[in-house]
């Protein structure tokens, strides 16, 4: 049950850009920032961590889920740090995921070569 509803949520925030990319004329950059700073308030007004806690990865993979994790750290950070958390605490919680991007598109860019469009 819980993959079904990973699956659900996931879709519908997917559903949600595609729709987006679609129907406006919203760069696919600006609907990326879009979707970082709707999970960002929505952790800020607590809404999205009961999705979180229903959804599980449907909710915490997509790029909102990312503004999530920001929210959170700075959250902690904050709590344990004082002033200093909202400077560190984001990019702390969210590092192995940055690292893991930066990692594996530099292992993509070495195998893989660009090509110019026609």
């Amino acid at each position: 049950m819980d993959y079904l509803k990973a699956f659900i949520v996931g879709g519908l925030i997917c559903a949600v850009g595609q729709i987006l990319i679609d129907k406006t004329k919203l760069t696919p950059a600006r609907i990326l920032v879009t979707f970082v700073v709707a999970g960002v308030f929505l952790q800020l007004i607590k809404i999205y961590q009961p999705l979180v806690d229903f959804a599980g990865a449907g909710a915490t993979v997509p790029l909102t889920g990312f503004g999530y994790n920001l929210c959170k750290g700075v959250e902690k950070a904050v709590s344990e740090k004082g002033f200093l958390g909202i400077f560190t605490g984001g990019l702390t919680a969210a590092s192995g995921g940055i690292a893991a991007a930066l990692v594996f598109g530099f292992l993509v860019s070495i195998i893989f070569r660009s090509k110019s469009k026609k």
